[in-house]
């Protein structure tokens, strides 16, 4: 999908390499805010994703200077109407969700500022590695609202102080805290984070499709349950599991002492 006068410039870029979607927000000028048409293609993508057996990761990276710069303000101020901001944080709360739905795992690339909406993308994955020069913020404070909807996303990330102190203050934090306060896994070198999460990203493809699809589901929903629940779930799923293909396989190879051979 292109913006008007980039017609040779799509808001999204997708990239596939050896089961590893690499979906780059492309709004440079803008900081990659998230408009409406940007929003739109992540919801396509991640839809094609799920429907595609041959991705194992995802990651999600910005071009220029940051990362996300949350919602195009100029965007929502010439759309100001009840029924328009209604409908663009629906549309971007289902984003955040079919990142969740997404089988697979999905890293956060975070090579710069965070802020708003976009420190609820990175907190809406389910990795997140950073740059030394990223920086997250829950800013609405500072503009006479509230981060309403980047708060679902950073609460379940972090510890509620925490959030409570970036979505009260308004406060830049930088990568350092925010991997101490676990929203991001881990914080390297600005010129070392392309190779990390290509690494981590190749770690995680190098694994059975169907264990990445099943562990994932299971991960989340054992989660929102009662402990005993949640026993009881697992203890179903992974006997389920363990007499399927590739988990049979997965075990023969370790005792033969050789590499596993997955189904895809």
């Amino acid at each position: 999908m292109n913006e008007p006068g980039r017609a040779t410039q799509p808001v999204l870029v997708r990239s596939d390499e050896a089961g590893v979607v690499t979906l780059q927000l492309n709004r440079p000028n803008s900081m990659n805010c998230l408009s409406e048409e940007l929003l739109t293609a992540l919801e396509v993508e991640f839809l094609r994703i799920s429907e595609d057996a041959q991705v194992k990761c995802v990651v999600i990276s910005g071009s220029g200077r940051a990362f996300c710069a949350g919602h195009d303000l100029k965007d929502m101020r010439q759309n100001a109407t009840l029924d328009y901001y209604r409908s663009l944080f629906a549309l971007c709360s289902r984003v955040m969700m079919s990142i969740r739905a997404t089988p697979v795992p999905v890293i956060a690339k975070v090579h710069g500022d965070a802020t708003a909406a976009g420190c609820q993308l990175v907190a809406a994955c389910d990795l997140a590695i950073a740059s030394t020069n990223a920086r997250f913020a829950a800013a609405g404070i500072n503009l006479g609202s509230f981060c309403a909807t980047p708060a679902v996303a950073i609460t379940r990330a972090i510890p509620a102080r925490h959030a409570f102190n970036m979505l009260f203050t308004g406060r830049f934090i930088d990568a350092k805290t925010a991997a101490q306060w676990g929203l991001v896994n881990e914080v390297v070198p600005h010129d070392e984070l392309d190779q990390t999460v290509a690494n981590l990203a190749s770690e995680i493809a190098s694994k059975s499709a169907v264990a990445l699809r099943f562990g994932k589901s299971q991960f989340y929903r054992q989660r929102e349950m009662e402990l005993a629940d949640a026993y009881d779930f697992a203890t179903d799923g992974i006997a389920v599991s363990l007499m399927g293909k590739d988990a049979q396989e997965g075990i023969d190879a370790f005792l033969s002492k050789r590499n596993p051979v997955w189904s895809y």
